[in-house]
This record gives structure tokens, sequence and C-alpha cells, in this order.
């Protein structure tokens, strides 16, 4: 279930760059943080935003966990921006 406002997500910078890494890949925290100025900790903080906003999702894979973009998340956001289009 979705409880963070995808707009409000993509809002902050150092969460639009982790979905531009998840674009390319999916990756773990530990991943993910060596590009960003900020800690491991907060890295997590951002990620569980995106999976609030249902704009991630996270697999196990024995003691990782994979992020990885959802773009069924993109959805709602796609609809709301085509209207502008059309």
């Amino acid at each position: 279930m979705s409880t963070m406002d995808p707009f409000a997500a993509i809002a902050d910078p150092n969460r639009r760059y982790l979905l531009e890494e998840l674009r390319r890949a999916p990756k773990t925290v530990n991943e993910l943080a060596q590009g960003l100025p900020i800690s491991r900790p907060a890295v997590s903080q951002h990620l569980k935003a995106l999976l609030d906003s249902n704009l991630v999702s996270v697999t196990n894979e024995g003691t990782k966990r994979i992020y990885a973009v959802n773009s069924r998340g993109f959805d709602k956001l796609n609809l709301w921006l085509d209207q502008f289009w059309s």
C-alpha cells in the first residue's frame, strides 16, 4: 500500500539520483551509497520513501536487499502528466 505521494518522493534530488541509478540496474544500499555524499542509513531512509510511494521494489537475495525501479509505480505519475499533452 502506497503511503507517500510519488511527486513528493521525487522532489528530493537524492531520491531522483537513486531512481536514475536504479534505472540502469538493480542495486544494494551499499552500491547506491557509493555515489552520494550522504550516509548509508540516509540512503536507506530515502529508499524507504521511494518504497512507500511504490516507485521502487525490493527483493531479498540471501542477506542482501536488492532495490529496483518499480515501473508500475510510475503509472500514476504518467497518467497525471499525460493529461497535459493530450
